[in-house]
């Protein structure tokens, strides 16, 4: 086939969104002679959207001289206006600064031309707001706007409007911060905004959402972004603070395998890039070994998320009080929020201090952090979620507190909201609080109830650090020591159908449990015991007749 020919193709498959077909096609044409300024930048774009982010700067690069030979400055400040944003955006910032320069270059050399002069107001606006200025942020993504729709750029006016709605909830009104992009979002699937665009837009989105407490529309717009995915099979999420929101939203619907795939997946892409990214992704799958049980793989995870320059916290804390030591995560977590930056920041570390500053028998504190947490949640604006921590916090203090009632209603309450937002682990881990409320108030029979429903929760995802809790409640209810050694009724299961010499898989099968939660069970049994092998397990249950 001619050059010519294969190019043609290649467009093709591109406007199908069959980005894979349209690459191949494109890149075979390139190889066997010249193509286009226009192929180049599709050949690029398509690079990009099957996640190939250094070789599509490559091409943005072919491209952005192309159309320079060509004369044709706007295109070729378009290209290297991509190639600047997406070299910022995984953290190379000296080689990103001289392609924006040089695309604000172009378009101060030719003022009112076109759109450009729009585009390269982002990065500037983007500094301004993380950098606490919100009101500069919003002026600049507004006039980012006009230009958008002074020229009818629909992808402009798309990264100008969520610049909009972050800036807005940055200087505090969130609601019409939230009211913008939902107006934004339901645009996003009519396919006037480009792929790149409409990507970045998804991913800013969810994560103001995560960053705001705000769980229901992060799931919500995630599984928009899924469906959209889903329409383009080889598309590849190109911003890695993509996917690690999306580990965040799967880890909330108890998915955590999928999850911990894409956070990482988001570590993969972003290896050797100093960005802040990084430290989001390491962070976010510390906390899925913390929750799963694997503590030194947590440790590990943190340490990395430290060293890319993220605050670890309140996760590490939370894994010093699986470690068994409560003084040294208080003293972290009375650290983190003396230096937070903002009532954001601090929002987000209160529910963990409650917790730590319980655990560390600090009641006073604990107290003060659960009211701080609940000014936050009466403001009308505030998500069902936030409402929930916060009466999941009043709960846990009433209870250290000797007010076991009270303290149940708190915690019927948070536990109503998240089973209501589709919270699986949340959800378990209150009901284990109200478990303990229940007993405390002298409902022996209903704790057993919560109790148990907490415990199929956390077996089903796997959640080792819970279970272990939830073993130690078992025990002091009483009744629930099946056998001796202080074995859990579930581990006299276990044991009963190791010791008939089924697998691990068959006894998950059996017990409707993970194989790793049949091995933590195991685990915990040769410990109990003080036996080495499955063999004197056997020999030990047909000894205590067990089986």
């Amino acid at each position: 086939m001619t050059v010519e020919e294969l190019a043609d193709l290649g467009r093709q498959a591109l406007a199908r969104k069959e980005w894979a077909a349209g690459y191949a096609d494109l890149h075979a044409a390139r190889l066997r002679g010249d193509i286009s300024a226009e192929d180049l930048r599709e050949l690029a774009r398509a690079a990009f959207l099957l996640g190939r982010d250094d070789e599509g700067c490559q091409l943005f690069d072919e491209a952005y001289h192309a159309f320079e030979a060509a004369g044709d400055a706007e295109q070729a400040g378009r290209c290297a206006f991509w190639i600047g944003f997406s070299l910022l955006n995984r953290g190379h910032h000296a080689e990103a600064g001289g392609w924006l320069a040089r695309a604000q270059r172009i378009a101060d050399e030719q003022p009112g031309s076109g759109a450009l002069g729009g585009y390269v107001t982002i990065p500037h606006a983007m500094r301004a707001l993380y950098t606490g200025a919100p009101d500069a942020a919003l002026e600049a993504f507004a006039g980012a706007l006009s230009t958008g729709e002074h020229c009818g750029d629909k992808d402009l006016i798309a990264l100008a409007t969520v610049g909009m709605g972050e800036a807005m909830a940055r200087q505090g009104r969130v609601a019409a911060g939230i009211a913008l992009l939902d107006e934004l979002m339901l645009s996003m699937g009519d396919g006037t905004v480009s792929e790149i665009p409409t990507g970045i837009v998804y991913c800013v989105v969810v994560g103001l959402c995560e960053e705001r407490f705000d769980v229901g529309r992060a799931a919500e717009w995630t599984a928009a972004l899924d469906r959209w995915r889903r329409l383009q099979p080889d598309l590849v999420a190109f911003r890695a603070e993509c996917q690690v929101h999306r580990s965040q939203v799967l880890q909330r619907r108890g998915s955590w395998e999928e999850a911990v795939t894409e956070a990482e997946g988001a570590l993969a892409r972003l290896t050797g890039a100093d960005d802040a990214a990084t430290g989001m992704a390491w962070y976010q799958l510390a906390e899925l070994h913390r929750v799963r049980g694997d503590l030194p793989a947590a440790e590990d995870a943190y340490r990395r998320a430290h060293e890319s320059g993220l605050e670890p916290q309140p996760g590490l804390a939370l894994l010093r009080l699986a470690q068994g030591r409560p003084d040294v995560a208080a003293t972290a977590m009375r650290r983190a929020l003396a230096e937070a930056p903002d009532a954001v920041a601090r929002c987000r570390l209160l529910p963990a201090a409650v917790e730590v500053l319980l655990a560390a028998g600090d009641l006073k504190a604990a107290r003060g952090v659960a009211e701080e947490l609940t000014e936050h949640a009466a403001d009308p604006a505030a998500p069902p979620y936030l409402v929930a921590v916060a009466a999941t916090a009043r709960g846990a203090v009433l209870l250290a507190d000797g007010r076991a009632t009270a303290a149940a209603g708190e915690l019927r309450l948070a536990l109503e909201t998240c089973l209501a937002l589709g919270l699986t682990h949340e959800a378990g881990r209150v009901e284990l609080k109200l478990a303990r409320a229940r007993m405390a108030a002298g409902d022996v029979e209903a704790a057993q109830l919560d109790l148990d429903r907490a415990r199929r929760t956390f077996e089903r995802l796997g959640a080792g650090t819970d279970l272990a809790a939830a073993d130690e409640l078992a025990i002091r209810l009483g009744g629930t020591t099946a056998g001796p050694g202080g074995l859990t009724t579930r581990e006299i299961e276990v044991l009963r159908l190791v010791a008939t010499g089924r697998t691990n898989r068959a006894v998950a099968g059996e017990l409707h449990l993970s194989e790793k939660t049949v091995a933590r069970h195991l685990s915990n049994i040769f410990t109990k015991l003080d036996l080495p092998s499955r063999a004197a397990a056997t020999a030990y249950a047909y000894e205590h007749r067990l089986v």
